[in-house]
């Protein structure tokens, strides 16, 4: 056992993490599609993609992380969202030296977006925080709308968005996750951000919005998006975190389970908090 240590995820092992996390994780996600995530152009000198076990350079375990510069209040900061945790059963005992690896690096606000049942109660122990993620349901029906448009033309998304929206979309557009759309009424646009998810024993139904820049008008277009969403992604529900939309929506239905996310951060509120350059984002699972 004393053989076992802990490396950084470096460039050079993506590809063997990759397909350690397809082999071993049970998200029907493929090698490409793990390697595609580590290699995310986000403008930031990421100092590695995680950290892994290692024992005699056979791979046991891997805990993969996702770095960006962020603009909070006016100030530079550091995230560091914390995505995949995958440890061989025989390793298990190792496991929570690859999270304090990454927690011992200085200088970050840590994310954990995804945590599975076992690791919230870990997370508590060691600090972090719970964002509101109280979700409301609203199915989706079909719509047509004769004013505004919806439009996932890169070009359109191009032309509408501007200043940090604009920025967004430019480091997202091939995040393999991430779903653009614009929509407009007049003068007026909204920049919405989705991915599609699956629930207990439904498929990849579901459209969980991630970023929604103008909730007024969001709320205003929510039917034609719901149309929209129906005809072209095949989404029978939207699920909306009130903290993304600001209220609850017409007809929708506040989901009594809940998906938790956290954040540990020693001056940072949960407004602060968004789910860009993370795994949300990245893999689609």
């Amino acid at each position: 056992m004393m053989t076992v240590q802990v490396r950084p995820i470096t460039d050079d092992d993506v590809s063997r993490v990759a397909e350690f996390l397809q082999a071993h994780l049970p998200v029907q996600v493929s090698a490409e599609s793990w390697r595609r995530s580590f290699g995310a152009d986000w403008n930031v000198d990421s100092p590695n993609h995680g950290f892994m076990l290692v024992d005699d350079e056979a791979l046991a375990g891997a805990y993969v992380a996702y770095y960006a510069n962020r603009t909070i209040n006016g100030r530079i900061e550091g995230f560091c969202n914390l995505g995949a945790w995958c440890v061989l059963p025989g390793y298990r005992f190792h496991s929570i030296r690859l999270l304090k690896a990454l927690l011992a690096q200085p200088d970050y606000h840590f994310l954990d977006l995804s945590p599975s049942g076992n690791v919230i109660p870990l997370n508590q122990r060691l600090g972090f925080q719970f964002l509101d993620t109280t979700t409301a349901l609203v199915p989706t029906i079909p719509w047509i709308w004769r004013s505004g448009t919806i439009s996932a033309d890169p070009a359109t998304i191009e032309r509408t968005l501007t200043g940090r929206d604009l920025t967004l979309y430019r480091d997202h557009a091939k995040a393999d996750a991430a779903r653009h759309v614009v929509l407009r009424a007049g003068d007026e646009w909204c920049y919405v951000v989705f991915r599609m998810d699956r629930r207990k024993r439904f498929p990849r139904v579901f459209a969980s919005l991630l970023h929604v820049s103008s909730p007024e008008l969001f709320h205003t277009m929510l039917r034609p998006l719901s149309g929209y969403l129906l005809l072209r992604h095949r989404a029978l529900a939207i699920l909306a975190e009130l903290r993304v939309v600001q209220s609850q929506p017409t007809g929708s239905l506040i989901l009594t389970s809940q998906r938790r996310k956290m954040y540990l951060s020693p001056t940072l509120a949960s407004s602060d908090i968004d789910y860009f350059y993370s795994e949300l984002v990245s893999v689609a699972w």
